[in-house]
This record gives structure tokens, C-alpha cells and sequence, in this order.
């Protein structure tokens, strides 16, 4: 009896495993048909899904954002202040901001310091400055919002370079 329900039980996830990498397969054909798609996915760490979400939030041609920091501050990666008549300089991250679009930077900046070596690099300096794992996974993602920004409005794919040294 118990065996025939776990039989039936996995059966009905494979059933879900199988229509889930259909819908997957699905989004990654509408992402590379986007005319921009190319260009995010040139990024370390922007898989189809991730740059799907980002495409989604951000359009088709930054529009919204007049600069890379309104980019970053739409995604709640620009810390804002949060001061008064008597308090001032005081940042905080912001609590009004798109956490689909914080999400899909702040993943792809996680997956690309275990694949880029520019990013790699860019985290460890971070934490050699005594940044925590979530500040420094927050200023990579910062910094790669910079590099999507002057790819998309250069019409350029990311080129991945040696990493400088660090003299």
C-alpha cells in the first residue's frame, strides 16, 4: 500500500520535473528570439532564465532608467541616504525597489564569481576589504549593472579579459 503511493508520488514529480523543462525550454526559445538577448547572455552568469528576467523588467531599451545608477537604484543596488536635519550620510538599503529585477543581478553575480575570473577577483578584493559575502555579492552585482548598461546602449557583446593584477 505504502509502496504503491511512493511509486504514484514519483511518477507525479517526474510528470512535473518533465513539464517544467518544457516551459524552461520554452522561455529560453522566446529569450534568444529578443533582439537583445545575445548581448545580456554574452555576460558570465546571465543564463537564458536570468537574462529572460532581467529583459522582462528592463525592456527593450532602458527607457526608464536615464543612467546606470537609476538602473541600480530601480534594482535596489544603489544604497540611498536615509537622514534628516540632524542626521546626514546615513545609506540604507532601499525597501522600494523591483526584487525580480534584484534577484536576476544579484544571482547572476553569484554564479559569475565561480566562473569569471574578473569577478572572482573583483569579490576577493571586497572581502579583503572586510566587506561580508552578501556586500560584496551586492557590489559585483552593482558593478556588472555598469557593464550590461554600456553593452546594451554600445550594442557590444561582453568580452571576457585577463584579470589586472593587484599591485
Amino acid at each position: 500500500m505504502i509502496a504503491q503511493l511512493v511509486r504514484t508520488l514519483a511518477q507525479e514529480v517526474e510528470t512535473l520535473n518533465d513539464k517544467v523543462a518544457d516551459v524552461d525550454r520554452l522561455i529560453e526559445a522566446r529569450f534568444r528570439t529578443h533582439e537583445l538577448a545575445e548581448i545580456v547572455a554574452s555576460m558570465p552568469g546571465i543564463d537564458p532564465l536570468l537574462g529572460t528576467g532581467f529583459l522582462a523588467t528592463v525592456g527593450n531599451d532602458l527607457a526608464d532608467s536615464s543612467s546606470p545608477d537609476g538602473l541600480a537604484a530601480f534594482a535596489g543596488l544603489a544604497p540611498v541616504p536615509h537622514g534628516s536635519g540632524k542626521r546626514n550620510g546615513n545609506l540604507h538599503r532601499p525597501h522600494h525597489c523591483h526584487r525580480g529585477l534584484q534577484r536576476v543581478l544579484s544571482m547572476s553575480a553569484l554564479t559569475s564569481v565561480r566562473h569569471d575570473p574578473n569577478s572572482r577577483a573583483f569579490y576577493d578584493r571586497k572581502r579583503a576589504e572586510g566587506k561580508r559575502h552578501t556586500q560584496s555579492v551586492t557590489a559585483l552585482a552593482r558593478r556588472r549593472v555598469n557593464i550590461l548598461w554600456a553593452l546594451i546602449r554600445g550594442g557590444r557583446l561582453h568580452e571576457v579579459a585577463p584579470p589586472r593584477p593587484t599591485s
